[in-house]
């Protein structure tokens, strides 16, 4: 019986190596480092630290969703950078996938980075949504479509 589950998602790029972009082992996930890659070509986007600082939270979003996460189920992240400089002008962009909580976070200066990316980051996750379903059922049923979802509409509210 295999207990670690392989996440990959069409809409993030393609292992650039021996890995999984992610490995589910029952409410937790583990990410791979993401770089700036477009999922279509594999390549690192144009325009810099912040182009590719946005590239890689949309590929991280892409993988979560893959199994009905969010970006509010990251607890930790790890923040690679070429350039130790650049951290303010990741940190603009970083800031604007998350509200409220914040995950925990380090961020390092590392002497190069695959295909030469100025940005790498890596997530730790666990997976809420049974006990997020649980709450909400508790309070008086689903409040994201107004439907016992019974039906699967999938829209997360319970």
């Amino acid at each position: 019986m295999q207990f670690l589950q392989k996440i990959e998602s069409k809409n993030a790029p393609a292992p650039v190596g021996a890995y999984s972009p992610a490995v589910k082992l029952g409410d937790f996930m583990y990410m791979s480092g993401q770089l700036g890659l477009d999922p279509k070509t594999n390549e690192l986007v144009e325009g810099g630290v912040a182009a590719q600082t946005k590239q890689a939270m949309d590929n991280i979003r892409a993988i979560l969703n893959e199994v009905g996460l969010d970006m509010h189920h990251i607890v930790k992240t790890t923040i690679l950078l070429a350039d130790i400089n650049d951290f303010s002008a990741v940190n603009d962009v970083y800031g604007d996938y998350f509200t409220d909580v914040f995950p925990a976070r380090s961020a390092f200066q590392v002497a190069a980075l695959p295909k030469g990316a100025a940005v790498e980051i890596e997530c730790m996750v666990i997976d809420t949504l049974v006990y997020e379903r649980q709450a909400q059922q508790a309070q008086g049923g689903c409040d994201g479509c107004g439907d016992d979802c019974s039906d699967g509409c999938g829209c997360g509210g319970c």
